[in-house]
């Protein structure tokens, strides 16, 4: 290839990119307005519906990087202690210990929310 495919490519790319930019917003604002259209076709109130908070929803996350952490904390402590003899790059340990303990801070949050809700009675 010489530089004059190159540039044209490059033209290409920074068209191709805008105007998929452009299209995304479209049908973002497109898919809005029709759901609302329908929402009020069907005779309901489109500013009744707002999205609902999630009660627990900071608890999940600060138990999912909280785990995530410990899983980074222990892979590299791993990683320098028993893994030091070996040249070896040991990256799948710490994805590897990052997903379980994401995992488990996850599994008890749900543990946790499972446990509340059991507790509360339910409201009609």
């Amino acid at each position: 290839m010489d530089n004059m495919d190159t540039g044209n490519l490059g033209i290409m790319a920074g068209i191709i990119i805008s105007l998929g930019f452009f299209g995304m917003i479209f049908g973002i604002i497109y898919l809005y307005k029709r759901e609302r259209m329908a929402m009020i076709e069907r005779g309901m109130d489109p500013r009744r519906y707002k999205p609902q908070s999630a009660p627990y929803q900071n608890l999940k996350w600060g138990l999912l990087l909280i785990g995530a952490g410990v899983g980074l904390f222990l892979a590299y402590t791993l990683d320098r202690t028993l893994f030091s003899r070996t040249q070896d790059d040991n990256a799948a340990i710490y994805f590897a210990l990052i997903a379980i303990f994401g995992g488990l801070g996850l599994f008890a949050s749900y543990r946790v929310e499972k446990k509340e809700l059991a507790g509360k009675p339910e409201q009609e």
